[in-house]
């Protein structure tokens, strides 16, 4: 496992910190974070420290679920994760999504609340995987 970007408890990540360490994919990140907001009027949105290997994870969640997980990696990169339940894998297997990511989704570990599906997002084309999979997530 890679080195957190934002190992620090004891301080969490400002905007100006996420700026610095994304560069250009700074604007991915906000259109990931305004899409799964607006997507639920009651998400709300919070950085969390789970483990010191893993840092800061920003996440966005209502009062039932956490919704999305975007975590930085460093220069123009971060990794969103979103988990899915057996309804949700198989609405993926019906959808549309290009066949490496449902195969990507077959091959995720299985815990028992489900499948932690996880896209490195570096680009736009990986920012509209993104939003196909928190709709199939949603809407499953």
């Amino acid at each position: 496992m890679e080195e957190p970007v934002f190992p620090d408890k004891s301080q969490v990540p400002r905007e100006t910190d996420l700026a610095r360490v994304l560069g250009r994919a700074k604007h991915h990140w906000d259109t990931l974070k305004a899409y799964a907001l607006e997507a639920d009027p009651t998400a709300t949105e919070e950085w969390k420290y789970y483990t010191k290997k893993s840092g800061w994870t920003f996440r966005v969640k209502n009062k039932r679920r956490n919704l999305l997980y975007m975590q930085p990696r460093g220069k123009g990169r971060f990794t969103t994760g979103l988990m899915f339940g057996k309804k949700t894998v198989e609405a993926a297997e019906r959808s549309d999504l290009p066949e490496q990511v449902i195969e990507m989704i077959r091959q995720s570990p299985q815990y028992p609340e489900g499948r932690m599906i996880r896209v490195e997002v570096t680009k736009a084309a990986d920012v509209k995987v993104v939003k196909k999979l928190f709709t199939i997530r949603m809407d499953s």
